[in-house]
């Protein structure tokens, strides 16, 4: 059974920085992609990042790109979300969730993530 659990959320000033995790057990993290996503009050679910297994190629969605950075600790059976400049408009439920092991090689396939953690709140506000 695949267990993720997220946390790292909080409420922070717009231009700050979070990073939020994403810890995996009862299986190996390495064995899959693991992406980030994010769903804001009345939107969408949204695809922000994610990581290939073993390969680590990245992939982030433009409304983030240069301000947040995806990675692996695999001692750890964690990846990480950092995200630094944020902005009002990050304010969102962060979950992530496991694919195919090389799914997240240049663009992010929403259709094939799965095994989804509770997800954690992102709050940016004055």
């Amino acid at each position: 059974q695949v267990q993720l659990v997220e946390s790292g959320g909080g409420l922070v000033q717009p231009g700050g920085s979070l990073r939020l995790s994403c810890a995996a057990s009862r299986f190996t993290l390495d064995y899959y992609s693991i992406g980030w996503f994010r769903q804001a009050p009345g939107k969408e679910r949204e695809g922000v990042s994610c990581i290939s297994s073993s390969l680590g190629s990245t992939y982030y969605a433009d409304s983030v790109k240069g301000r947040f950075t995806i990675s692996r600790d695999n001692a750890k059976n964690t990846v990480y979300l950092q995200m630094n400049s944020l902005k009002p408009e990050d304010t969102a439920v962060y979950y992530c969730s496991t694919a195919p092991r090389h799914a997240c090689i240049a663009t992010m396939p929403t259709a094939l993530f799965g095994s989804w953690g509770q997800g954690t709140q992102v709050t940016v506000s004055s």
